[in-house]
């Protein structure tokens, strides 16, 4: 007696992501989760500027020059950006944990609210770090 011959499932499979269209819903929570890591990232980045500055007036030179500097004035405006999504992410699924916003086309809606709120804060902390 011969074992029966299991059925393949035909369903599609497709693994190349450049071809996938994410819902701008799933881009803002997939941007909530990458800047919630920058913001962990530039924690030890600020610690650190703030352990330089601390240690003696010279320190606090060394690290007021490194401020200065293009490099890093990138750096804290890419961060202060990072935060400014987050929060502004974070208070959007706060809502939707509240029952708001829950459905396909208001979703959508408060997430390109986030994305202008956001724009319109990280031009705010670029007028302020440059």
């Amino acid at each position: 007696m011969s074992k029966p011959v299991k059925e393949r499932k035909s369903r599609p499979v497709n693994l190349d992501l450049q071809t996938v269209s994410f819902p701008i819903t799933a881009i803002a929570s997939i941007l909530h989760r990458v800047s919630g890591v920058i913001t962990f990232v530039a924690i030890g980045i600020l610690l650190w500027l703030l352990s330089i500055s601390l240690e003696s007036p010279l320190g606090f030179k060394e690290a007021s020059d490194l401020v200065s500097g293009f490099f890093m004035k990138f750096v804290l405006w890419g961060i202060a950006t990072a935060l400014a999504y987050h929060i502004v992410g974070g208070i959007r699924h706060l809502m939707m944990d509240l029952g708001y916003f829950e459905e396909l086309d208001t979703g959508a809606l408060s997430a390109k609210v986030a994305f202008a709120a956001t724009a319109v804060l990280s031009l705010l902390a670029g007028v302020l770090v440059w």
